[in-house]
């Protein structure tokens, strides 16, 4: 927009100041021509007035008929005389009284108290005289000022209408650039069915057709590995199921085993436990990839969930600390899925950072906060977004020393988006990490 208006603005000016030397040099050039053709006249009748007997220059000088403003001046000998008191031989440039005084005819233009005059000079031989004509150029400088208003208000518009224009051409171009980067940030928080509405525009036909197929393409790329994760994760319930059945058997049968035999039973337990673990979280990841609306569920109270689960689990429920009355901390969420992920911050606590310290429930404006302090090592700054992905795990427990597949902080950040939130992990107040889900809060 910017550069159509400079453009346009540089073009104007261009071209008004062109129009305007131009119109000035022909309208100076015309009224020079006009005053000196009128001395010429003005002189001839001077002179034949003075061819009278007995007729002195002063009279001759008061009684020609001059157009106004003009006035004269006539020198002759060491005399000057006037039309007027106003002009005299000072109004005369030098320049000019050598011209005439060689014979010659001239005209200069000098400044004047109110306004540029035009004088012209003309040599009169046979009465011994130089004529002088002395010509205020006001209405010519009106007529120049109106002419420079008029040619700068145009230069003022043209600008002004390159400036629009830009502004739609640039809107115009623009746009479609701006659609592309709205469905791509939709896309990437999640709303894989946005596509680019249709054009006939030619140029963008092309680029409209590959963002559209490129969407579709990655929404069943996503919709593949969704329902891949699923398929594996209830294919290997069966045989899961049967191995737990079995190992059940021999639980029960546990004190007539070997010693050996009884770790190996203990080591296969909590390794089947762990398995069931990882499916019942690769299975929960998979149904909320699958973008399936959830079915509308009551509100729950935060506040009272966390102390809820904090007893099942067979933690001190004075861990729990908020600020005011529990209904003030309800939120839109599947009851369901917001208890898993708790005890998936209360396990991580657990398992990563030696133990629960506290659990926050705190209502802050529109948003519920749900915190879990641990006394741990805490989590490396570089580290405080990857944990939320996948598979991710620490370097302690990728070395096989803590049990988990990492997949813990992925429901507990899928939970929270679901919900409208997010989660993010920070420096505790217990020397640990502090672990945030961070809710839309639903009104009483």
């Amino acid at each position: 927009m910017l550069g159509f208006a400079a453009g346009t603005l540089l073009v104007s000016a261009v071209l008004v100041v062109t129009t305007f030397l131009l119109a000035r040099g022909y309208l100076l050039e015309q009224r020079e021509r006009a005053l000196t053709r009128q001395a010429f006249a003005d002189a001839d009748l001077l002179r034949t007035r003075l061819s009278t007997a007995g007729t002195e220059i002063g009279t001759a000088v008061g009684e020609l008929e001059l157009s106004s403003p003009t006035e004269v001046v006539v020198h002759s000998g060491d005399a000057w005389y006037s039309s007027s008191l106003e002009v005299g031989a000072r109004d005369v440039p030098a320049s000019l009284q050598a011209v005439v005084t060689d014979g010659a005819a001239g005209s200069v233009r000098s400044g004047g108290p109110t306004a540029p005059r035009l004088v012209v000079g003309v040599s009169v031989p046979s009465a011994g005289l130089e004529f002088y004509e002395v010509t205020p150029l006001l209405e010519l400088e009106q007529v120049l000022r109106t002419l420079a208003a008029v040619l700068g208000a145009g230069a003022g518009a043209a600008t002004a209408a390159g400036t629009a224009f830009g502004w739609w051409a640039s809107r115009r171009a623009v746009q479609p650039l701006e659609q592309v980067a709205g469905a791509a940030a939709r896309i990437a928080g999640g709303d894989l069915g946005t596509r680019l509405p249709a054009t006939r525009d030619p140029d963008l036909v092309a680029i409209v057709g590959s963002f559209n197929a490129m969407v579709d393409a990655l929404a069943a790329r996503i919709d593949r590995d969704a329902r891949f994760v699923g398929d594996v994760s209830h294919e290997l319930r069966s045989p899961l199921t049967s191995l737990v059945t079995s190992v059940s058997v021999m639980a029960a049968r546990r004190d007539e085993l070997p010693p050996r035999s009884r770790q190996a039973l203990a080591l296969v337990e909590a390794e089947l436990g762990r398995f069931r673990q990882t499916l019942d979280d690769l299975l929960e990841l998979a149904r909320m990839d699958s973008g399936t609306p959830d079915e509308p569920a009551p509100p729950v109270a935060v506040a009272d969930l966390a102390r809820e689960v904090l007893v099942r689990t067979g933690r001190d429920p004075a861990l729990l600390l908020t600020d005011g009355d529990p209904a003030g901390t309800r939120v839109a969420a599947d009851k369901g899925r917001l208890e898993r992920a708790l005890r998936n911050l209360l396990d991580n606590a657990d398992r990563h950072g030696d133990g629960v310290r506290r659990v926050e429930v705190l209502a802050r404006g529109g948003t519920v906060l749900l915190s879990v302090d641990d006394a741990g090592p805490g989590v490396p700054a570089g580290d405080r977004e990857r944990v939320f992905e996948r598979f991710a795990r620490s370097a302690s427990s990728a070395r096989g020393s803590r049990p988990g597949a990492g997949l813990g902080l992925a429901i507990v950040a899928e939970t929270a988006a679901h919900a409208g939130g997010t989660a993010w992990v920070t420096d505790g107040p217990c020397g640990g990490a502090r672990v945030t889900l961070s809710l839309p809060r639903e009104e009483p």
